[in-house]
């Protein structure tokens, strides 16, 4: 995501890289440079132009101080103008009511109802409430099977009513339903089209002001560029709806949208979407995307992915193992099966500083796990817990069984060892800073 245009915005800072101070003549070559690389990412010429005269006037009214540099400067002043432009401040979804209704609207293909079992999953995780999801899109006949099957994996029921073909019916009844048992939450999955067309604008617009839903969301393929601003800008006419969410954030996507659309729509981006794994719904922050566009990473978001998957007791486990030495290949298993929760392995390592311009042309596989974890999971329980028992003939064994090579094996358990040494070495060191810090307060 946005990896051309962090290339492209870098290359327009150099051009401030040596010079001693803001000038008229560097800072309109900057900024020319600026507006290339927005018009390259898909932002449209008026939010572009904007944008660059709000970032030239900045410029030119600061005072740059002698310990700052006009390259650093530009940076900041580009940084507040990516946040503003993209909302500032996160937006949080309205879920109160007897039940709270979100209704979700958006073409066909741009991912409404997989964001819709994303969001239900959201809701009951983050919120700890009580979910039904709504399957109110009778237009296309795999939707509604479709939403039963994500329902079915995230523990969340699934409101049908087969050959029902009225959207408003099937809404009303779901939404007296979660009323009479108890649900918080109402999702309502309505039908898209393939265009914005007259039919779908007055199917939608009907919808709406029968359930009057307490947050409408407009689901935008992220990849579309401009054409899911424009959509976005005619569904808001009909709907005035709360927010927008994007979708397909992992794919090839230059990130105009992401720009734009609040600059177009006035409404805010509320939740990026990437993947297909149910998890893989972030709230948006523009701050942190404004982050990650000129590669200073996102450190933030990856903790929060971190102590999300975070189990305070299996981690107070992992810390006496590691004390006494006893992490084992199982521990091992295990934390890779919490990084995976994560998210997307390339997508975490560029929220580290650096790390995504290094990982730019790399490919890095979903299942980048996945040959560690056939070893693992091909040896006997002793092996895993005693990795020194394991030979020659176990390792060919081992080999067979996880349809690796030997020299994978060997790869694995050479790199766990070594993990395993700086682990205890980590805890070593940090038991004798205690230690020393303890024999410190006694001498006073």
């Amino acid at each position: 995501m946005f990896e051309n245009l962090s290339e492209r915005l870098e290359r327009s800072f150099k051009i401030l890289k040596g010079e001693g101070k803001i000038t008229e003549i560097n800072v309109a070559e900057t900024v020319k440079d600026i507006r290339k690389a927005l018009l390259d990412a898909d932002v449209s010429y008026k939010v572009a132009k904007e944008f660059c005269n709000t970032v030239k006037d900045k410029a030119m009214g600061q005072n740059v101080l002698t310990a700052v540099k006009p390259q650093q400067m530009m940076v900041k002043i580009v940084h507040d103008e990516l946040t503003a432009f993209m909302g500032s401040e996160s937006q949080d979804i309205n879920v109160k009511g007897s039940p709270a209704v979100v209704l979700v609207a958006g073409l066909n293909g741009s991912g409404k109802t997989t964001f819709s079992g994303k969001l239900a999953l959201h809701v009951k995780s983050k919120r700890g409430m009580k979910v039904l999801l709504a399957a109110c899109d009778t237009f296309r006949p795999a939707a509604i099977e479709q939403l039963k099957v994500l329902g079915e994996g995230i523990g969340v029921p699934v409101y049908t009513e087969e050959g029902e073909k009225d959207p408003i019916r099937i809404a009303q009844n779901a939404i007296a339903k979660a009323r009479s048992e108890g649900y918080s939450v109402v999702i309502i999955d309505t039908a898209g089209r393939l265009a914005v067309d007259e039919q779908l604008m007055n199917e939608i617009s009907a919808l709406h002001q029968a359930v009057r839903p307490t947050e409408t969301l407009f689901v935008v393929d992220a990849m579309t560029g401009q054409d899911a601003v424009e959509t976005a800008k005619a569904f808001n006419d009909r709907l005035d709806f709360d927010g927008v969410v994007l979708t397909k954030m992992d794919g090839d996507t230059r990130g105009g949208a992401a720009l734009s659309i609040k600059a177009v729509v006035g409404k805010p981006i509320k939740f990026v979407s990437s993947g297909e794994k149910m998890e893989a719904l972030d709230v948006f922050h523009p701050s942190r995307i404004a982050d990650r566009i000129l590669g200073m990473g996102d450190v933030v978001s990856l903790v929060e992915k971190a102590q999300e998957q975070f189990d305070e007791q299996q981690a107070r486990e992992l810390k006496k193992k590691l004390a006494r030495d006893q992490f084992t290949l199982w521990d091992f298993y295990q934390q890779i099966q919490q990084v995976k929760k994560m998210g997307n392995i390339k997508d975490l390592a560029s929220m580290i500083p650096g790390v995504g311009k290094m990982l730019k042309d790399v490919d890095v596989p979903d299942d980048a796990f996945k040959s560690v974890e056939a070893i693992i999971l091909s040896m006997t329980p002793s092996e895993r817990e005693h990795p020194d028992i394991i030979n020659g003939s176990r390792r060919k064994r081992i080999a067979d069984g996880s349809g690796t090579s030997l020299q994978e094996v060997n790869r694995l358990l050479k790199q766990f060892e070594g993990t395993r040494k700086a682990m205890k070495g980590a805890m070593t060191g940090n038991l004798m800073q205690r230690m020393g810090a303890m024999q410190g307060m006694r001498r006073r």
